[in-house]
């Protein structure tokens, strides 16, 4: 054949190809799958969480980045908090140039970390002497991915995800909230420079009672672009959030799909398995052993999330979520319950720090405010034990009968609630799913 026919052959081949391949307009009017819309929307609500927390931090009176914040001993102004604890807390902001220096003090016989994560809620490091063993505390340099910018002599070098991430630390009060408090102060976080620094991406204002609708696809590409996924399926879910912002871009009545589908099957499915389905489910607690790193599981890191933004791995504590009592029904705020541990299953034989358990509203996960301010328990609170050496914890709006009132967790009649209990630096039995807290038993 010439190459004038093989020439004739391919335009002839692309008229007809051409004619059959839909067209840009026609692929942006193409309904997407429910599956695709869910695994979208899930995925850029993971970040979307992350963002907002940006934007409240940086509301904050006196934020900047590069500056710790030291929260007051008993704050409770985020999502799901610990008391048990003395928090610390910053945004790190670096360039290629600007690294960011982190000095962490030497702690001994007490529980400290301190946590890095990046603008997706995934663990870059945690510094402390089980995971720094080397290096458990002194400067250490945070650096922008590939960048060459010297750091100081000696000081431990540590590769961010991004320009950006979120700083954790925490010193366990241990009985003594003066020396916590010492220490905490002790952290310094500073920049070598003056880096150049990006807005957080500006979103539709949301709560965790009305998470955001189809409008979130209008921000896919800033969403997208504001921060590296590490996640190893980062650029397949992109893709599939770009093919579901494209029909809801294109018209009203793509739009209102897209938002009947969100609203009547999404979200609602995306809460229930926030709740109860995103880790193992025993005995009526879920065990959320999986916080921190999540690889391929983008759908386990945006329900962490929304629960409590910033999860730590499991090796430093993992968490049980209660949200419904032993016959299974909702926890109400209105209601009594017992949780009762047997003198062979007491909660600090389970972990090599300590544990603790707070009572939280639903949906927003915020403390319940009571007129004793008592919002948790922990290893060093004054519970009484029961002549057997088991121990009760009673909540309720009243103090529970058979349980002292020293035990008494105060819930608030009319909001529904759910308990954290966390184990900090937990034992085998714990990480390996053999030891969570009891049901919550109702009381009549």
């Amino acid at each position: 054949m010439s190459r004038a026919s093989v020439a004739a052959a391919l335009a002839a081949a692309s008229l007809v190809l051409g004619s059959a391949l839909p067209s840009a307009p026609a692929l942006a009017r193409e309904a997407p799958s429910e599956a695709t819309v869910d695994s979208a929307y899930v995925y850029l609500l993971g970040r979307s969480l992350a963002i907002r927390q940006e934007h409240m931090d940086r509301a904050a009176e006196g934020f900047a980045y590069n500056e710790i914040s030291y929260n007051p001993l008993g704050s409770a102004d985020f999502v799901n908090p610990s008391f048990d604890v003395a928090y610390l807390e910053a945004w790190i902001a670096v360039d290629a140039d600007t690294p960011a220096l982190l000095e962490v003090p030497e702690i001994e016989q007490r529980y400290y970390t301190a946590q890095i994560l990046d603008e997706w809620g995934e663990v870059i490091a945690n510094v402390n002497e089980r995971t720094f063993p080397s290096k458990p505390h002194g400067t250490f340099a945070l650096v922008a991915p590939g960048s060459i910018a010297p750091v100081p002599e000696g000081a431990g070098r540590i590769e961010l995800h991004g320009n950006k991430a979120k700083l954790l630390g925490r010193v366990e009060i241990e009985g003594d909230p003066k020396g916590a408090v010492a220490l905490q102060h002790r952290f310094t976080l500073r920049s070598t420079g003056t880096p150049e620094i990006a807005d957080p991406p500006a979103l539709p204002d949301f709560d965790n009672a009305a998470l955001m609708d189809a409008g979130i696809f209008d921000h896919t590409e800033v969403i997208i672009a504001g921060a590296l996924d590490v996640s190893p399926v980062a650029a397949q879910v992109q893709q599939a959030a770009r093919a579901v912002a494209a029909p809801v871009a294109s018209s009203d009545a793509a739009r209102a799909g897209v938002d009947a589908l969100l609203r009547d099957k999404v979200v609602p499915a995306f809460q229930q398995f926030a709740q109860t389905e995103v880790a193992p489910y025993r005995d009526h607690w879920l065990f959320a052993g999986i916080g921190g790193t999540y690889g391929a599981d983008f759908r386990a890191r945006s329900a962490v999330n929304y629960a409590g933004t910033w999860a730590n791995v499991p090796t430093e504590v993992v968490y049980f979520l209660a949200s419904r009592d032993a016959d299974e029904a909702p926890l109400d705020g209105s209601r009594s319950y017992v949780m009762h541990f047997p003198a062979d299953r007491l909660p600090q034989s389970v972990v090599d720090g300590y544990w603790s358990v707070i009572l939280v509203g639903v949906p927003d996960y915020r403390v319940v405010p009571n007129p004793l301010d008592r919002f948790n328990f922990n290893t060093y609170s004054n519970l009484e034990p029961e002549a057997d050496g088991s121990m009760k914890i009673g909540i309720g709006p009243a103090p529970v009968d058979g349980v002292p009132e020293a035990n008494w967790l105060p819930s608030a009649a009319g909001k529904p609630i759910s308990l954290t209990y966390r184990a900090y630096v937990p034992k085998a039995e714990v990480l390996e799913g053999r030891w969570q807290p009891p049901a919550l038993v109702p009381v009549n």
